[in-house]
């Protein structure tokens, strides 16, 4: 697996903690929500950086209060054609204010990667051969203009086609 953060391929300073796995008391590590909903009493007053995995389909409103003390949220593509997390991390973004990283791992393709980083994403984890091809190549091209509105950019005034009204 690789990490492609900013526009480049970085080091992952951060390590996912498994079901069952101990966590270390201190450290960069994402833990399952699960795991956090059954042991967050033990980094009460921790200033440890911490992050949370959060799978397809979850109910982010029931641990909005937990949010702010994440510095990684990372969002899991189970399959190519499951996009739920998009919305998740729209909601992260927008309704509760988050401003840490939000990652997206599993099933991370090139043809996702602009999508996401409009809803919200800044980091992404690659396990997809070709999806390290394009972006190590070159081959993914960042686009500069949009015609819907989103977090990240939005379209130059008066290219709107939907605002056109006719004569």
């Amino acid at each position: 697996m690789t990490f492609f953060k900013n526009g480049a391929f970085v080091e992952d300073n951060w390590r996912h903690i498994e079901e069952g796995e101990d966590a270390p008391p201190a450290g960069h590590v994402i833990l399952p929500l699960d795991w956090w909903k059954a042991e967050r009493a033990v980094y009460e007053g921790s200033n440890a950086p911490l992050g949370v995995k959060i799978e397809p389909g979850t109910d982010i409103s029931e641990y909005a209060e937990d949010i702010s003390r994440f510095s990684v949220i990372a969002l899991v593509f189970p399959k190519y054609n499951d996009g739920r997390a998009f919305s998740t991390a729209q909601l992260l973004r927008t309704r509760y204010g988050f401003t840490g990283e939000i990652r997206a791992v599993g099933e991370v393709l090139i043809d996702q990667i602009a999508m996401m980083e409009r809803c919200g994403f800044d980091a992404f984890e690659i396990n997809n051969a070709p999806t390290e091809k394009a972006l190590r190549t070159g081959a993914y091209t960042r686009f500069t203009h949009f015609y819907q509105p989103a977090l990240t950019k939005e379209a130059p005034a008066g290219t709107r086609p939907w605002l056109r009204k006719s004569s």
